[in-house]
């Protein structure tokens, strides 16, 4: 009877995490946290605009998987009523669309009033992995250390339970999907909330290109350009804000 027993719970087990270990098709609610008074910086203006202010704004993404492509969009806001407009102009239009059979991405988002259409290459990001653990979303998840631009930090958690190498924003291509992340220069975490797996493939289609379409490099030359009247080198909070500005855009 013992034996019987064990054999049961071990086949459970083997069965369990066979299933889990191919997670193909499915949806993600991704909680994104960002504190807004450490973004705005240190200029006079910022610290007079700081009481006035929440200090983190937190936003709802959406994040469908399926035959190795994701798009991620917005879904809501936690409370919309406490943010000013400025702290939510254009996040509700945010599209990040990656395709991991042909390695390319394909995000849009709007700012300054203009929409940006940026499709490029997956990055190459160099990735170290640790033995730190993590249950996120009820996902055992190991921690992953990678950098970016060559000075940004990413600290990600990913679950090998995933077939697809997703993640939020163009943050991906670890061993399964990115179920936690914070990257401390934008003050940002994304924490996923809840997974929901679907039985069948989901129809994911790419956002229309447009007639004016940019890789990373030349949204950012442009960025530069028209951004260029509005710095100031004698005050180290406007390269700070610039900065701020380009990493939110190509992210």
């Amino acid at each position: 009877m013992k034996n019987y027993l064990f054999i049961t719970i071990f086949l459970s087990l083997f069965i369990h995490n066979s299933y889990a270990q191919f997670i193909e098709n499915g949806e993600i609610e991704f909680e994104v946290k960002t504190n807004v008074k450490k973004t705005m910086g240190n200029s006079m203006w910022a610290e007079s605009m700081k009481d006035k202010l929440p200090t983190f704004k937190t936003v709802f993404y959406k994040y469908t998987f399926s035959n190795n492509k994701s798009i991620c969009q917005f879904d809501r806001w936690e409370n919309k009523e406490s943010l000013p407009e400025f702290l939510r102009q254009g996040e509700e239009k945010y599209v990040w669309y990656t395709d991991f059979n042909n390695a390319s991405y394909h995000l849009k988002k709007e700012l300054f009033g203009s929409i940006f259409n940026i499709k490029d290459s997956i990055k190459n990001i160099q990735w170290k992995l640790t033995n730190e653990n993590r249950i996120i979303a009820g996902y055992n998840c190991r921690k992953a250390i990678g950098i970016i631009m060559d000075s940004i930090y990413v600290f990600a958690f990913y679950s090998e339970e995933f077939t697809i190498p997703g993640g939020p924003c163009t943050i991906n291509n670890l061993p399964g999907m990115i179920l936690g992340m914070t990257i401390p220069r934008l003050y940002t975490s994304w924490i996923a909330n809840k997974v929901t797996i679907k039985d069948s493939s989901i129809i994911i289609n790419e956002p229309l290109e447009t007639k004016n379409m940019f890789t990373s490099n030349s949204a950012i030359i442009t960025i530069k350009e028209k951004t260029k009247n509005w710095m100031n080198d004698d005050d180290p909070e406007s390269g700070k804000w610039m900065n701020q500005i380009i990493w939110n855009l190509i992210l």
